[in-house]
C-alpha cells in the first residue's frame, strides 16, 4: 500500500521448484491495519478504473509466504498463525508490523496438501498436459483484515511476465485465476465480498457459513466442505432423535458460529426442543466473560450442551471449565472441533468423553504422508529412513507431543482443500480443451478469472478417493457427514468412532442413519442422558404449558372424558367419534357400549314378568267368564263385548312385548301400531259398554224402542268403526315417516341409546291423542249413568277405569318426555300395563268377586232388586 515497505529477511530452501519465505522472525508476519486496507482497497479500485494506460504498485507488494511459478497460478489464504498480536495504532506515523504468534500446524497441513494437489496434477498426464500449475500462499494470521490483505495482494500481485519494478498493463488479469481459503467464515465473507465483483472465485475448503450461499452477495464462492445450512439441521435433528429437548448452547461469536447457531435454534424449535441458555464468546474476549459463560453453564438445568464452535474459541472455555473439575454435562460439537485431536490428546478434557457431533467424512489421501514426510525432513535436517542424517521423531517442533501436521489419521479437511483444487484444475482442463477447439493452434490461450469461474459452475468430476464433485447453484457440494462419538479406549486416550451418517441427498425420514457400534455418553454411561424440563406425559395425558416458561416446561393434564392421546407428549387430547368413547386410561378409542330395553337385564324381567301375567290374569278371567256365561252377572250389560274386552286387553299386555329388545324397523313399526290399535279396540268395546248400559235404562222407560237402534250388530259394528279411524290413522303415520330405530348419542356421552325414534311426532301424538279422547269420551258417559238405579252398575266401575285410565296417560306425557334413553321405553310399558291393569280390575275385578265368592248374588232377582241399603253415585 502507499508508501509502505516490507522489512523482511527470507530464507528461501529448494524444494521441487519452490520457495517458502520464512520471515526473519518465524513467530513475525505481516502487519495492517483495518484504515489502511480500506485505503488500499481505494487505490485498487481507482487505479483498475484509471483510463491511463500503464499501472504501477506504489510502495513494495505484499509477498506470499509459500509460492511457485507455474503457467497458470492459483492462489490460496490460510492462517498459519492462531493470533496477531493488535496494537493501537496513532496515525502519526507509519505503522509497525502485527506479529502473527502461535503457528497453526493443522493449518500448515492444508497448505501443504494444497501443495502435494498441485505437485500431483502437474505430474499428471491427463490432467491439464503440458501445463504447470504454480502457487502463492498467504497467511492471515486468523485475522479478518490480513486475510482481506492477502486477497487484495492476490488480485495485484504482478504476474509471470512482470517485474517488480516495471509498470504493467492496467487491463491484465489478476495473477492468480482462483482463490483457495480462507478456513474461517469471517475471513472467506471479506475476501468474497471483495474478489466478487471482479468475478475472481474463491473456493473454500473450510468455511460453513450458510451466509456464504447467498449468489447477490458472493457470485463467485464455492466450497467444497457442505453448508451449515445442512448442519445446524442435523444437529437439531440428533438432539431430537436422543429425546434432549432441553438443550444449552454456546456459539463463537463471529459469522460462523452466529449464524449456525441462529439456523440450530430455529431448527431445534421446529423439532420441539428448547433452549434453556444462549452464550456467545470470542478467544479475545476477556476471561471475565469466559468465566460467566462457565456459570451459566453449571448452574443450567439442561444436561446437553450445543458448542457450534470454532476450535480457536472453544479451547478458551475448555481451559475454564476444566478449572472446576468435571461438569457431568454431554457435549454435541460441530465439524470445527469434534475431530480436534489438540482436544481429544489433552488430559484436561477429560469431561469431553461422550460427546458426540457431524464432522466432514475422513478420507485417505495415498501419497500425502510422504510428500509431508519429506517437507519435514527438509526443514528440521533429518529423515525418517535413518541413515547418515539424524533421525525424525516428529516431535520436531514447538510441541513436545506428537502435532497435528504428522497426523493422517484425519483427513476430513485435508481432503476438501484437496478437492479444491481439483476442482479448479478440471475447470482448467474443460477451459483448455473448449479454447484449443475454438483457436488456433498456434496462438497461446488466454485464460481469466472469469472463464473459469463459468465452468467451475459446470465442473464435475470424481477424486480419486471415490467422492463425486459437483455445485449446486449456491455454489454448494452435497451435505454428507460421519456422526462421531468420542470413547475412550484401554490406554486411556479418547478415539473417534463413527457411528452414524448424514446424507442430505436421502429423503428427509432416512438422512440420518446410525451404525450398529455402541455409543458411549458422558462418563461412560451406556444409556443416553437425559435432559428435559419437564419429564415425558404418558399415553392419556396432553401437555399444557406453564405460564412464563418455554413449551418444553410443561405440565402433564389427563385427558377429559370423551377424549385420548396415544401418544407420548403429546400437545393435546382428541375427541373420539361419535360411536366411540375413551377407555379409563384416555389412551384408545373404544365403542360405546349400545344400551336398550333387553330382556335380559332386571327391568325388562320384571316388565315382561308383568305383562305375563297380566295376559295370564286376562286369560283367566276370560275362562271364569267363559265357565259363567249363563249366569245373569256375565250375561248383563252385553257378553259379547265383554269377551272382546278381554281379548283386546290381552293383546295390550302382549304389545307392551314388542317394546323390549333390540330396536329393529319391524319392531319399531309394529309397537306403536299395535299399541295404538289394540288400546282402540279396548276403548271401543268400553264405550259400547258405557253406551249399552245408557240405552239399557233408557229402554225401561213407556214406548221406548232405542235398544233395537244399538243392538249387538252396531255394537260390533260401532268398535269396527272407531278402530278403522285408528287404523287410518297409524296407515297414514307409517306411508309418510314411519318409525325407525336410531342411536341416540345426545342424552349420554359415554354410551349409544338405540331407541325408535316416533319418525312423525304428529303421527305419534295423533294415535295417543285419538285413544285419549276415546278415553275421556268414556268417563264422560260412564260417569252420566253412574246413578242409574242398580244392584251392580257397571258404569260406575267403567268410571274409575276410566280415571285411572286417564291419570296414567296423564301422568306419561312430561314422564315419557324427561325419561333418558331406556327409561323412555320402560315408562311407555308401564302406562300401557298400569291402564291395562286398570281396566282389567276396575270392570272385571267386581264380576269374578260375584261369580266365585259371591254366587248367591249372582241372580237375575238379585241383580235387579232395590234395596233401602243402595248406594247411589
Amino acid at each position: 500500500y502507499p508508501g509502505d515497505t516490507i522489512n523482511t529477511r527470507t530464507t528461501s530452501h529448494s524444494l521441487r521448484g519452490s520457495v517458502w519465505a520464512v520471515p526473519a522472525s518465524y513467530e513475525a508476519g505481516m502487519a495492517l491495519s483495518t484504515g489502511v486496507v480500506l485505503r488500499l482497497l481505494v487505490v485498487v479500485i481507482r487505479g483498475m478504473a484509471a483510463p491511463a494506460p500503464i499501472c504501477s504498485l506504489l510502495g513494495q507488494p505484499a509477498l506470499p509466504l509459500l509460492s511457485a511459478e507455474g503457467d497458470i497460478n492459483i492462489g490460496a489464504v490460510f492462517p498459519l498463525h492462531r493470533n496477531a498480536l493488535f496494537k493501537v495504532h496513532s496515525f502519526t506515523s507509519r505503522p509497525e508490523k502485527t506479529p502473527c504468534i502461535s503457528i497453526n500446524q493443522r493449518e500448515f497441513q492444508f497448505a501443504q496438501t494444497l501443495i502435494f494437489a498441485l505437485e500431483e496434477i502437474n505430474n499428471s498426464s491427463d490432467l491439464l498436459p503440458g501445463l504447470s500449475l504454480g502457487y502463492q500462499v498467504y497467511d492471515s494470521c486468523s485475522y479478518a483484515p490480513l486475510a482481506i490483505h492477502s486477497a487484495l495482494a492476490l488480485m495485484n500481485s504482478p504476474g509471470p511476465e512482470d517485474s517488480l519494478g516495471n509498470p504493467s498493463s492496467c487491463s491484465r488479469s489478476p495473477a492468480v485465476l482462483g482463490i483457495v481459503g480462507e478456513s474461517s467464515s469471517t475471513s472467506t465473507i471479506g475476501i468474497s465480498s471483495l474478489v466478487g465483483p471482479f468475478n475472481i472465485p474463491v473456493i473454500s475448503h473450510f468455511a460453513t457459513c450458510a451466509c456464504l450461499s447467498n449468489k447477490k452477495k458472493f457470485p463467485s464462492f464455492f466450497r467444497t466442505i457442505p453448508s451449515d445450512f445442512y448442519q445446524s439441521r442435523a444437529l437439531a435433528k440428533l438432539v431430537k432423535h436422543f429425546g434432549w429437548n432441553w438443550v444449552g448452547v454456546v456459539n463463537s461469536n463471529n459469522d460462523y458460529g452466529n449464524n449456525g447457531m441462529a439456523t440450530f435454534v430455529e431448527a431445534a424449535w421446529h423439532e420441539g426442543v428448547c433452549v434453556e441458555y444462549q452464550e456467545s464468546i470470542h478467544r479475545t474476549d476477556p476471561r471475565e466473560k469466559l468465566l460467566d459463560v462457565v456459570k451459566v453453564i453449571r448452574r443450567a438445568t439442561a444436561r446437553v450442551v450445543v458448542l457450534f464452535m470454532g476450535l480457536g474459541d472453544i479451547i478458551p472455555l475448555m481451559n475454564e471449565m476444566a478449572l472446576e473439575g468435571d461438569p457431568g454435562l454431554q457435549w454435541v460439537g460441530s465439524e470445527s472441533w469434534i475431530t480436534a485431536r489438540l482436544l481429544a490428546e489433552n488430559k484436561a478434557y477429560g469431561f469431553l468423553r461422550g460427546a458426540v457431533g457431524f464432522a466432514i467424512r475422513n478420507a485417505r489421501l495415498d501419497g500425502l504422508e510422504g510428500f509431508l514426510d519429506k517437507f519435514w525432513e527438509t526443514v528440521f535436517q533429518c529423515s525418517f529412513e535413518g541413515g547418515s542424517s539424524t533421525l525424525c521423531t516428529g516431535t520436531e517442533s514447538l510441541a513436545k507431543l506428537k502435532n497435528q501436521y504428522t497426523d493422517m489419521s484425519e483427513l476430513r479437511i485435508p481432503n476438501k482443500v484437496y478437492t479444491a483444487v481439483y476442482a479448479i484444475a478440471h475447470a482448467l482442463h474443460n477451459l483448455l480443451t473448449d479454447l484449443k477447439n475454438d483457436t488456433d493452434s498456434g496462438k497461446r490461450p488466454v485464460y481469466t478469472p472469469q472463464q473459469v469461474l463459468q465452468y467451475l459452475k459446470e465442473v464435475r468430476f470424481r477424486v480419486k478417493t471415490g467422492e463425486e464433485i459437483w455445485f449446486d447453484d449456491n455454489g454448494d457440494v452435497v451435505a454428507c457427514y460421519d456422526l462421531v462419538n468420542w470413547q475412550q479406549e484401554e490406554d486411556g486416550t479418547l478415539q473417534f468412532h463413527v457411528v452414524g451418517l448424514y446424507d442430505s441427498s436421502m429423503p428427509p425420514e432416512q438422512r440420518i442413519t446410525f451404525n450398529k457400534g455402541k455409543l458411549v455418553w458422558v462418563g461412560g454411561q451406556a444409556e443416553a442422558p437425559a435432559s428435559v424440563c419437564s419429564a415425558s406425559c404418558p399415553t392419556g395425558t396432553r401437555k399444557a404449558v406453564q405460564k412464563g416458561k418455554p413449551v418444553c416446561c410443561y405440565d402433564c393434564v389427563p385427558c377429559a372424558e370423551g377424549e385420548i392421546s396415544n401418544i407420548t407428549d403429546s400437545n393435546g387430547c382428541y375427541r373420539c367419534d361419535l360411536e366411540y368413547w375413551s377407555n379409563e386410561k384416555r389412551d384408545l378409542c373404544v365403542l360405546k357400549p349400545v344400551e336398550f330395553l333387553s330382556y335380559e337385564e332386571m327391568m325388562g324381567i320384571v316388565l315382561v314378568f308383568f305383562s305375563l301375567l297380566g295376559s295370564g290374569v286376562t286369560t283367566l278371567v276370560a275362562v271364569v267368564f267363559s265357565i259363567h256365561k249363563d249366569t245373569p252377572i256375565v250375561r248383563a250389560n252385553n257378553s259379547e263385548l265383554s269377551f272382546l274386552l278381554l281379548f283386546f286387553l290381552t293383546l295390550c299386555f302382549l304389545c307392551s312385548l314388542t317394546f323390549i329388545g333390540r330396536p329393529s324397523e319391524w319392531s319399531c313399526s309394529l309397537r306403536h301400531t299395535a299399541f295404538g290399535i289394540t288400546f282402540v279396540l279396548c276403548m271401543s268395546c268400553v264405550l259400547g259398554k258405557t253406551i249399552v248400559v245408557l240405552m239399557a235404562f233408557r229402554a225401561t222407560l213407556p214406548a221406548s224402542n232405542i235398544m233395537k237402534w244399538f243392538g249387538p250388530p252396531q255394537q260390533r259394528l260401532s268398535v269396527l268403526a272407531f278402530t278403522l279411524i285408528q287404523v287410518l290413522i297409524c296407515v297414514l303415520w307409517l306411508t309418510v315417516s314411519p318409525p325407525f330405530p336410531y342411536k341416540n348419542m345426545k342424552t349420554y356421552k359415554e354410551k349409544v341409546i338405540l331407541e325408535c325414534d316416533v319418525g312423525s311426532a304428529i303421527g305419534f301424538w295423533a294415535v295417543l291423542g285419538y285413544i285419549g279422547l276415546l278415553a275421556l269420551l268414556c268417563f264422560v258417559l260412564a260417569f252420566l249413568a253412574r246413578k242409574l238405579p242398580d244392584n251392580f252398575n257397571e258404569a260406575k266401575f267403567i268410571t274409575f277405569s276410566m280415571l285411572i285410565f286417564c291419570a296414567v296417560w296423564i301422568t306419561f306425557i312430561p314422564a315419557y318426555v324427561s325419561s333418558p334413553g331406556k327409561f323412555t321405553v320402560a315408562v311407555e310399558i308401564f302406562a300401557i300395563l298400569a291402564s291395562s291393569f286398570g281396566l282389567l280390575f276396575c270392570i272385571f275385578a267386581p264380576k269374578c268377586f260375584i261369580i266365585l265368592l259371591r254366587p248367591e248374588q249372582n241372580t237375575k232377582k238379585h241383580m235387579m232388586g232395590k234395596t233401602s241399603n243402595d248406594t247411589r253415585y
